[in-house]
């Protein structure tokens, strides 16, 4: 999800934070606030001044405890994407922990202390932001109480700190004696925090870039033992299922609950602004009741359109000129002089998250305290919503994060869609015990939120020299951020997420010009992973490979030779081609492709390997996929992560899309919705470029480049080139 890069910095408040040290009630230690000030306990609070730094601060990331236990305070969500690794093994580095002490918990909802440093006073997790955000933070905060640990030490031996090392979880004197991190931790706890804590130079790494960190969460995970919110059971809770309108924009005008109330374990059907929610003693119980509802709607403010009723109007428009965000040179002055032009039109579906976990909530309204258990991946979003529906202050609102079992951008809603309905529910019924809210399958699919359907058009000038000389895009799309509360962050003419990745084209073009429309449809709409990337690579680097075949130039030369000013891209594009043996002979029935993409600040190259049959089926057999996404935190995470976003990327290029019919949406469930199947995935091999650079996303980057580089693969075989998604099971041959 990339939508807080455009969010201003945080209102204006001293950068100047307090580090404080506090004592844990005999526990240990916690390297103290950021922005509240806590408590100082000892002869810290006794003797020190406050001590002021320049940073977002140290604070409330680590908790060591007697029992040698050090726990990372894990402020972003764990939707798969494994930074419960990622962020514990940044501390266990700079601490200088052994890996078997390290543990994590997630963090409650306080953007105070927890707020992403990319996205200004909002905690939450997207953008593929969360080690990048967090690199520096965290290792400021394992450095300081590797520090304060020495300093403890020091005190205890009464010998000079610059005697002590650390290392594997024990600190060391030079004569041989050596205290563990949970010996020192109530003495560490008196100690004054440094200033500028001393970070590792990364030639020192012992942890972060090497294979051998395993996930911390593998084993819960592998055991049935990490806390889902499916899995969240509590004393007296009970379950609730929702029903919403078939159409978007419908309101309720009445509902008949008689048969509903006539099942057995059935407690309440409650209207509520969203549709008709019905709480029962169980799940499956609460699903029968809702079928057997019957419900008048208003639909006088429906979107009727179908889908060929949209495509017609996203035609129309595409013949106009849209808001320019970007218009390099001159480019009609280089349509006119050219020796030869080349048009294409793209089109790209409405596509569903299709998580695996149901969206869900559980939520407690008891007195004047509100308590949630979810997958939440905005919290500062999501305790706001609450605190609205319930009249709240934040303080009486807890956030209980739990894992997710997927989201892909669908769990960071700005209305909080599917919080609001477990909240709307709970508040309607007046019952203070937990209430279980989730939707069906049928509700997800047909519940909007989908990657929006998009329309491109390129049209490129070659000269009579056989240069590219002109490159004109256009893009017809809704808009991600008009209408939310996040519309202040479109600056430009036209919504930035409509041409991500299209207006920020690498290669060197000397009249490039990019324009587009905002479409106005009444079909809600959500970033889905790596959000305007998703259409945009597509797009651009199926149309350059169409320019490099007409000037018969090598697609992956074509591109090098375009990229001189952009050596990460280039680096990535030679790796990926070079471990995937571009250029040499291939059987008959096989052919390769290439695309590189930058999203979220990293670099991606894939080589894509085919076999097309007879008939004109196909398999996708192999992708070899470079990235550069910086320090390589955890290796294993970001092939792991490359691995999905190209199965992510090739379901959305090969199967997947929703129709709408008459306004209503015609696909329900994965037997007519058709995410990539394990039995097609093709192998996978991933080589990460050794870099000196700050870590960026791996979330995301993975995905937009996967299908075109399958689809200029699968062009050496087709009579045009692939413009139209999903690609289904079959081309026509040339």
């Amino acid at each position: 999800m990339n939508l807080f890069r455009f969010i201003p910095q945080p209102l204006k408040v001293s950068r100047r934070q307090f580090i404080r040290v506090s004592s844990l009630a005999g526990a240990g230690f916690a390297i103290g606030g950021i922005s509240l000030p806590l408590s100082v306990s000892g002869k810290a609070a006794e003797d020190a001044p406050e001590k002021a730094v320049e940073q977002a601060g140290y604070g409330h990331f680590i908790k060591i405890t007697p029992d040698n236990k050090v726990t990372v305070v894990i402020k972003h969500l764990d939707k798969g994407q494994g930074v419960t690794t990622g962020l514990t093994a940044i501390v266990a580095e700079e601490l200088d922990a052994s890996w078997e002490q390290m543990h994590w918990e997630f963090a409650p909802a306080d953007a105070t202390k927890y707020n992403n440093l990319f996205w200004g006073p909002v905690q939450g997790t997207g953008g593929s932001s969360s080690i990048a955000n967090s690199w520096m933070q965290l290792r400021q905060a394992g450095a300081a109480a590797r520090q304060l640990l020495i300093q403890a030490a020091a005190k205890k031996w009464k010998v000079s700190a610059a005697d002590i090392s650390v290392s594997q979880g024990r600190v060391k004197h030079t004569s041989g004696k050596s205290f563990s991190f949970g010996e020192l931790a109530n003495l560490a706890a008196q100690e004054i925090p440094p200033q500028n804590p001393v970070l590792k130079n990364p030639a020192q790494f012992t942890l972060i870039g090497t294979p051998h960190i395993p996930r911390i969460d593998s084993k819960e995970k592998s055991r049935g033992k990490a806390q889902y919110t499916i899995d969240v059971k509590l004393p007296g809770m009970l379950r609730a299922v929702i029903l919403h309108p078939p159409r978007f924009g419908a309101t309720i005008k009445s509902v008949d609950k008689t048969a509903a109330m006539k099942i057995k374990g059935v407690r309440q059907v409650v209207e509520t602004p969203r549709g008709v929610g019905v709480i029962a003693d169980s799940y499956w119980t609460a699903l029968q009741a809702r079928n057997v509802l019957k419900v008048d709607w208003d639909e006088s403010l429906v979107e009727k359109r179908s889908s060929s009723d949209l495509w017609r109007e996203y035609k129309d428009l595409a013949k106009k000129e849209g808001g320019v965000v970007r218009n390099d040179g001159d480019v009609n002055a280089a349509f006119n002089n050219a020796d030869k032009t080349i048009e294409l039109a793209f089109e790209f579906p409405y596509l569903a998250h299709a998580t695996m976990e149901p969206l869900n909530c559980t939520v407690q309204i008891k007195g004047d305290h509100c308590e949630i258990w979810t997958g939440s991946q905005i919290q500062t979003l999501d305790q706001g919503t609450l605190a609205q529906i319930t009249g709240l202050p934040l303080s009486n609102i807890k956030v209980n994060t739990q894992f997710a079992g997927g989201s892909f951008g669908r769990r960071a809603v700005p209305d909080s869609d599917f919080v609001l309905d477990a909240a709307l529910i709970a508040k309607a019924s007046g019952l203070n015990v937990p209430i279980a809210m989730q939707w069906a399958r049928e509700d997800d699919m047909r519940g909007g939120r989908y990657r929006p359907m998009a329309y491109h058009t390129f049209k490129a000038a070659i000269d009579k020299k056989g240069n590219l000389s002109a490159w004109h895009q256009r893009v017809v799309s809704q808009s991600l951020l008009r209408g939310t509360p996040f519309e202040g962050m479109i600056q430009g003419p036209v919504d930035p997420t409509i041409t991500e990745g299209g207006h920020t084209l690498p290669y060197h073009i000397e009249n490039l010009k990019v324009d587009a429309h905002e479409a106005k449809v009444g079909i809600p709409i959500l970033w889905w992973r790596s959000v305007g990337h998703t259409h945009n690579a597509f797009a651009t680097e199926v149309f350059f490979d169409e320019v490099a075949r007409s000037l018969e130039q090598d697609p992956v030369e074509f591109r090098l030779k375009l990229l001189k000013d952009h050596p990460r891209h280039a680096g990535v594009l030679k790796l990926a081609a070079e471990k995937a043996g571009w250029g040499k002979k291939l059987p008959a029935n096989k052919s390769r492709g290439v695309a590189v993409h930058e999203s979220f600040n990293s670099f991606v190259a894939q080589v894509a390997e085919v076999t097309v049959n007879k008939n004109g089926s196909f398999k996708v057999d192999k992708i070899v996929c470079a990235v550069d996404c910086g320090i390589a935190v955890t290796p294993d995470v970001i092939k792991a992560q490359m691995e999905g976003g190209i199965g992510f990327g090739l379901g959305a290029v090969l199967g997947e899309q929703i129709t709408i019919a008459d306004g209503k949406v015609e696909q329900s469930n994965f037997f007519d919705y058709f995410p990539m199947r394990m039995e097609n995935m093709p192998e996978i091999e991933v080589h990460i470029v050794k870099s000196a650079e700050a870590p960026t996303g791996v979330g995301e980057p993975g995905t937009p480049p996967a299908g075109p580089a399958v689809a200029n693969a699968l062009r050496h075989f087709s009579k045009k080139p692939i413009t139209v998604l999903p690609i289904g099971n079959k081309i026509d041959l040339a």
